[in-house]
């Protein structure tokens, strides 16, 4: 069996060498390489039986080999990606290994293809399902924040945060127990961070939560005033440009 493995981490991808030579000595690995662009460029012109791929390499997602060469042999991924980014896999039935790989994992996999082998459609649908399982890797939103408390480091999941505000061009977030922390990231890289469906940007100094909302007033201008838990701030208003797209917003 001729094998393709693409890994940016040396270390790894001699072990998974090693865990391959020892499950089956016949396997030949044809190549190990570390970045998308080249094996984009090595895959044009070869046809390995089998794909060893990790997720994230040094100049991009693996994912986006898929869209310069068509690739008939069917591919294991090997990632170190959390619980969520996995789930894209087990939704979409393409396999994957966790690494640090085990010989009993890659057992798994292999009698998994033997599996999909049999399976004319599983194997048609491979590409449709990479593409979704890659929509929900990239369009992951940040589930935690990481920030310093003195000498020392917090982590914070974003589900505790009610609100996001600026103050003397500084970024914080402020939590359920009114507790305020520093961030290193500007209101704007924040907003591409966090999911829009639960996270809403009403200002250039405020971005909050729907939970964080105790109440909605009419305020002068068309512009609505918001009363936020946990906020001493009377003036957290609604700019009268984003005012539609706010009440669109609480509408969905």
């Amino acid at each position: 069996m001729d094998v393709f493995i693409i890994e940016d981490e040396k270390p790894a991808a001699a072990r998974l060498e090693r865990l391959l030579k020892n499950y089956n000595g016949e396997i030949n690995v044809l190549a190990k390489i570390d970045s998308v662009k080249k094996a984009i460029k090595w895959l044009q012109s070869h046809d390995p039986e089998i794909i060893f791929m990790d997720i994230q390499l040094a100049d991009g997602l693996s994912f986006e080999i898929f869209e310069h060469v068509d690739i008939q042999a069917p591919v294991i991924f090997t990632t170190a990606y959390d619980e969520y980014a996995l789930k894209a896999f087990k939704v979409n039935s393409i396999d994957y290994l966790l690494k640090p790989i085990d010989e009993e994992e890659l057992d798994n996999a292999f009698k998994k293809l033997d599996r999909l082998a049999n399976n004319h459609q599983s194997q048609s649908n491979t590409l449709a399902q990479i593409n979704q399982a890659m929509t929900m890797l990239t369009n992951k939103y940040k589930s935690r924040f990481v920030v310093k408390v003195g000498e020392h480091i917090k982590s914070i999941a974003v589900d505790e945060i009610q609100y996001f505000f600026s103050r003397d061009k500084a970024s914080f977030c402020c939590l359920e127990d009114a507790k305020n922390y520093l961030l290193d990231y500007s209101l704007e890289q924040i907003e591409g961070m966090v999911d829009p469906e639960i996270f809403f940007r009403i200002s250039r100094k405020y971005l909050i939560s729907l939970e964080a909302i105790e109440d909605i007033i009419s305020y002068s201008n068309s512009r609505l005033r918001v009363v936020l838990q946990n906020c001493t701030d009377e003036d957290v208003i609604v700019s009268r440009e984003r005012v539609n797209d706010f009440k669109s917003w609480l509408d969905r």
